[in-house]
């Protein structure tokens, strides 16, 4: 019938094309508009018509996703490279300012102290001030946001400014901190101003499925312009905000992030910066051997290390965090004082790396751009440990002390880095933590490589060839590896590949970040996870390894069961119990108390609206008038109260009021044809506009009402609410949602964990033969994922429940209370959507 049906539609096709094509022959060439007539005179008329053409089709496509994605990816471009400079120059000005004052030291530590002192401290005083949610690395926030949760101010143009202005302070002052999170969320919200100033010429930025997507887009940007790494930062973004990625975006991401990493480096050529479009931080390691087989024993030591390493920093980060907030003392104190903590912490870190004093054992005077050039240098430092066999030339000489060799530099730098990194991420101002993490794997796979240089000085290959040890590709896989467990990614070795320029390590890296994940995931959650966890965001932690146990337990064993409801024949009074006892969001609306069939859900806005509608001073004086003009014997102004009353609770059957109007759905059916779509849309257009014209006055409170309202004792109010609350409610001026997301009892944890994470849900309803049971939240889910099912309304699952009859899960209980839910229904009248065939509803769902 399918293949009969379509070979009929497209005969009918050809036939209506031809009539049509018949029709336009004999019908006269349209004419042009009347805009157009002013241009179509004069010697330049064809070139004036053409121009204005090709205006109004580049305003009709501006909003398509290229012109979009093309307007982000140079935005982001200009904002990195301006960045980059305004936070060199900053650098170098503390530079100027050191060396300028070499004949006194005292004056050195002053100048080294008080210049980043001073740019941390405006930092945080200027985000406090004007935008507090530009605070910290951006990605827990946008990881949430993505989710479908929507934090406020989070993505605004103040909160931008204050971002970017706070990190080119905080970076300037040299301090251990990072750009890549800062810059996911900067580029976010330039992707959601665009959206806005794009949604001008039409609307089809508005749509909230459509932003998600460019959001993901821009994430992706946001690495791609920090590091020059277009490859890199779509995979990094990917894993680091979403759960589930549709792959439509995909080309989104790539083809905004490789346009702004080309804009940003043609900047830095433009600028002479570089003399050609090369790598960040490019790497010249041999080609030909660049590692012997034997040393991939060492290269995977380096992840696993990596990996317990990875775990540490994102547990001392968090104790840090967790100290400053338990501490009432000191935490009241910090709150009157907020600019005295980053100034202190500024303090400490800087002068522990002074260079005159302990900072001449850690390579206190180089900023993380050289360091990471000096760590990736392809030649080694030391030979059988003895410092003085190679020369130290230009930034290399920061690592050679008289005093000691290079391996204590090292050692000093790892150490006193790693808790400087993970006390100065916690300072209120815009930062984040991987730029001084990859340093950190930097030097320590540098530390192995020189290790095994030392103990190798000859190489380890047997043969007559001598190729000796590549310190510098130990220091390329101990910065992805450490990073890689701190972040929780793989894709760090695509952004060393980008950033060196060169792929010669690429198995000794792949094996160092696998292993390193490997350990992290198993010991600690991810920063960015471990961050909105501290401020207390709502999330859904992942089923990791470990939790194969977990996909026994069945929604039916965390669902809360005591929930609250709103039923359809309730009275006002019950509305307003409900709101006293649960701060629910969206209500469960179901037939009746007995059948428990859910009918659908109700907003809690929603329900407080009915309940302030039928308690409104409004309606209370309407009351009292039609009582006064009662008593009065007043017949005149009869016709318009009961004009007013029966537009307010028509029910559309007048010869038929016990039956109630049927519920209006949150969605808006749209008509099968047009020809069912004018009577109910003119039907309810004219009545809202007569009501609107004839009941106006009668509606608002004039000044005689006001005066009889005023008679009116708080006793007599008093009697009169409690008579309107004891009236049934009326659903017919109420959105509700036909359709809310159903589980049924027998689902497993780990499918409503995709679920929940696919969809960006954070309740669901749980029913039984369309009867409702329960509920299941974020907070559910979270507890039976973390193995903590204690919480109040939990029902916790009893040993080895886990082994049932699979074929006794539809029990003859259940089948008997089909039956009779079945017979029951053929003879009651369920609410539906009014329709003018009354055949509308035959293709809703019925359930989920």
């Amino acid at each position: 019938m399918y293949g009969r049906y379509t070979q009929d539609l497209g005969t009918f096709a050809k036939d209506e094309a031809a009539r049509l094509r018949l029709q336009e022959g004999d019908t006269p060439r349209p004419r042009r508009p009347s805009e157009l007539l002013e241009y179509t005179q004069g010697r330049c008329a064809p070139c004036r018509v053409c121009a204005l053409q090709c205006q109004r089709f580049l305003i009709s496509k501006v909003g398509e996703d290229w012109v979009f994605l093309i307007l982000l990816g140079l935005v982001m471009a200009l904002v990195s490279w301006a960045m980059d400079f305004a936070i060199a120059t900053c650098l170098q000005a503390q530079k100027w300012m050191y060396g300028g004052l070499d004949t006194n030291v005292l004056l050195q530590y002053m100048a080294w102290v008080t210049y980043p002192t001073v740019l941390i401290t405006f930092s945080a005083g200027f985000t406090q001030i004007l935008a507090p949610q530009a605070v910290g690395s951006g990605i827990p926030e946008m990881k949430t946001i993505l989710r479908g949760v929507v934090l406020k101010e989070y993505l605004t143009l103040k909160t931008f400014v204050a971002k970017v202005i706070g990190l080119t302070c905080a970076l300037g002052s040299g301090m251990p901190l990072g750009k890549e999170g800062p810059f996911v969320h900067i580029a976010s919200m330039c992707a959601a101003l665009l959206s806005r100033f794009l949604s001008l010429f039409g609307g089809f930025y508005e749509n909230e499925a459509r932003n998600i997507e460019m959001l993901a887009a821009a994430c992706a940007v946001g690495v791609g312009c920090c590091f020059a790494a277009p490859i890199g930062g779509v995979l990094f973004s990917i894993e680091v905000t979403s759960t589930f990625f549709a792959v439509r975006n995909y080309w989104r991401g790539f083809f905004a992030a490789t346009f702004s990493a080309f804009i940003f480096r043609v900047l830095a050529v433009w600028n002479k910066d570089e003399e050609t479009i090369t790598a960040l931080f490019k790497t010249r390691f041999r080609l030909d051997f660049p590692f012997d087989l034997q040393e991939l024993p060492a290269f995977a030591v380096i992840g696993i290390a990596s990996g317990f390493g990875g775990a540490l920093f994102v547990y001392l980060n968090r104790k840090i965090v967790q100290f400053m907030r338990r501490q009432k003392t000191i935490n009241r104190f910090l709150m009157k004082k907020r600019l005295l903590f980053p100034a202190l912490v500024t303090l400490i870190i800087s002068t522990l790396t002074f260079p005159p004093g302990f900072g001449q054992f850690m390579a206190g005077q180089l900023t993380q751009k050289d360091t990471l050039v000096t760590l990736f240098d392809n030649q080694t430092w030391a030979k059988q440990g003895i410092s003085d066999e190679f020369e130290y030339l230009g930034i290399l000489e920061a690592w050679h002390h008289p005093r000691s060799n290079v391996f204590v530099t090292l050692v000093v730098f790892i150490l006193m880095k790693f808790w400087m990194s993970a006390l100065a991420t916690t300072i209120p101002v815009p930062c984040g933590a991987f730029m001084p993490v990859f340093v950190i794997g930097a030097a320590f796979g540098r530390l192995v490589g020189e290790s095994m240089a030392a103990w190798f000085p000859d190489g380890i290959h047997t043969d007559s060839n001598i190729y000796r040890i590549v310190p510098g590709g130990y220091a390329v896989v101990g910065a992805a590896a450490l990073s890689g467990a701190v972040t929780h990614t793989v894709s760090t070795a695509v952004i060393v590949f980008e950033l060196t320029g060169q792929i010669s390590h690429i198995l000794p890296v792949m094996i160092a970040v696998i292993l390193a994940n490997a350990v992290a995931q198993s010991l600690q959650p991810s920063l960015y996870d471990s961050i909105i966890r501290i401020k207390k965001l709502p999330y859904l932690p992942e089923l990791g390894w470990g939790h194969h146990e977990k996909y026994n337990v069945r929604v039916e064993d965390i669902m809360v069961r005591d929930i609250h409801y709103v039923t359809l024949n309730c009275k006002y009074r019950d509305l307003q119990q409900v709101l006293h006892s649960t701060k629910m969001k969206n209500l469960p609306l179901v037939e009746s108390a007995e059948s428990m069939i859910l009918l659908g859900s109700i907003e809690r806005t929603q329900v407080g609206a009915l309940l302030s509608s039928q308690l409104s001073p409004q309606r209370r004086l309407l009351t009292l008038r039609q009582k006064v003009l009662s008593e009065d014997g007043h017949r005149l102004s009869d016709s318009s109260i009961r004009f007013q009353i029966s537009t307010e609770t028509s029910s559309g059957a007048p010869a038929r009021p016990a039956l109630r109007k049927p519920l209006k759905p949150a969605l808006k059916r749209v008509p099968s044809s047009p020809a069912d779509s004018p009577p109910v849309g003119s039907a309810d257009h004219t009545g809202i506009a007569l009501k609107n014209l004839f009941c106006a006055n009668a509606a608002e409170p004039t000044e005689e009402e006001m005066i009889l309202g005023d008679k009116m004792t708080p006793a007599e109010i008093l009697e009169w609410e409690e008579q309107q609350l004891d009236q049934l409610v009326d659903f017919s001026s109420a959105k509700i949602d036909p359709a809310p997301f159903q589980l049924v009892e027998h689902t497993s944890l780990h499918k409503t964990h995709t679920i929940f994470s696919l969809l960006g849900l954070d309740h669901a309803f749980v029913t039984s033969i369309g009867r409702l049971v329960g509920m299941v939240t974020l907070k559910e889910l979270r507890k039976a994922i973390e193995g903590s099912l204690t919480g109040k309304g939990v029902k916790v699952r009893p040993p080895l429940a886990s082994f049932r009859d699979s074929t006794a899960s539809t029990t003859e209980a259940d089948t008997t209370a089909l039956h009779q839910l079945w017979d029951r229904h053929q003879h009651h009248h369920m609410p539906r959507e009014a329709g003018p065939g009354g055949d509308d509803d035959d293709d809703t769902p019925k359930g989920q």
